[in-house]
């Protein structure tokens, strides 16, 4: 089984051209009746030799940070941080192992951010709320920075959206700093940083409408950081988690997963399903309660929701086909819809 990186390394090694490449993913696109654009392809396993160094790399790291943590609160981050990047510059640069590369990128940057907040404790644990959130602001920015310099040497697609996410968490950290209220500023300031971590995910999208190359993997990653950005603070601000709901938020909800299915479709990225799909089951969960069926309300809610989602995928082309119809001159800068030439 080969990943769409390593064809795209065997393009660049003159393997194979980049029209032999072309060829074959339109062939496997054939076999499955549908773009490869819409298989949704990232990279995550070559085979199980990276679940093997993934959990011998998870083990050394919390390790290393327990080890750490006992010479002095900071130290367990900065010996994560570390090893992280060591170990990066060889399953990262040398094996390029995605599990394990991508394991160490969460290392290092949450290795800096924790050593940081372990040196913040140890000099003062008991600062003001707005001191701590100032706090929070900067050790974003160098988390931020951190993400920056490890994509600058190993460019694991999963890295920008680490640092678009710190950099949420830095606008987050100011707002609460600003408003004395700070739980009226945190819910609005996550979301709009969501549809802003959103739109930058189309810009890497609409640069590689194909995804035949690395930006896809990283607009695959940002859309995924973006979707809880998005999903967790629209339904709190609805309410959703409030113990009784009622019929009319549990609509609500429901028409919102709607309106985000369309979003999906449209720009043939599942993620936004997927991070919503907790409060939409708790939803209709709501709605069949409310209608009688206490005892078998959380069985017809997994039956509605799986049928569904389980028809979204089978219709997904056809379906997009007609979403991105009725977007007009926008389907030009969206994936393509059209199935491929049968030979």
């Amino acid at each position: 089984m080969y990943s769409e990186s390593e064809l795209d390394n065997a393009v660049d090694a003159g393997v194979i051209s980049r029209e032999a490449a072309t060829a074959f993913r339109n062939h496997v696109a054939r076999e499955r009746l549908a773009p490869s654009v819409d298989e949704e392809h990232f990279r995550l396993l070559s085979g199980f030799n990276d679940i093997f160094v993934a959990i011998a790399i998870a083990l050394l790291l919390v390790a290393t940070g327990q080890i750490g943590a006992k010479v002095g609160p900071w130290m367990g981050g900065i010996g994560v941080a570390a090893a992280s990047w060591g170990l990066a510059e060889y399953f990262t640069r040398e094996r390029r192992m995605a599990l394990p590369s991508i394991l160490l990128l969460l290392g290092f940057v949450g290795g800096v951010a924790g050593a940081l907040v372990g040196a913040m404790n140890a000099i003062n644990p008991d600062l003001p709320d707005r001191i701590d959130m100032l706090i929070a602001a900067g050790i974003g920015v160098v988390t931020a920075g951190a993400a920056w310099l490890h994509w600058r040497r190993f460019m694991v697609p999963i890295t920008v959206a680490a640092g678009a996410v710190a950099v949420v968490g830095v606008i987050v950290a100011l707002g609460a700093a600003a408003v004395p209220a700070a739980e009226a500023v945190i819910y609005p300031l996550t979301l709009a940083g969501g549809v802003a971590v959103f739109a930058t995910a189309m810009v890497w999208d609409m640069s590689d409408r194909e995804r035949l190359t690395r930006r896809a993997d990283v607009a695959f990653w940002l859309h995924l950081a973006a979707a809880p950005l998005i999903a967790h603070p629209l339904f709190h601000l609805l309410g959703v988690f409030n113990r009784d709901i009622g019929p009319a938020i549990a609509v609500v909800v429901l028409a919102l997963y709607v309106a985000f299915g369309f979003i999906a479709l449209a720009v043939d990225r599942r993620a936004l399903l997927v991070s919503s799909l907790a409060y939409v089951l708790y939803a209709l969960y709501a709605l069949f309660t409310k209608a009688g069926a206490v005892e078998l309300s959380a069985a017809f809610t997994a039956f509605v929701i799986g049928s569904a989602l389980l028809t979204l995928s089978a219709f997904w082309h056809p379906m997009r086909r007609r979403v991105v119809g009725l977007l007009g001159s926008l389907d030009r800068r969206l994936p393509p819809v059209q199935m491929p030439a049968a030979h």
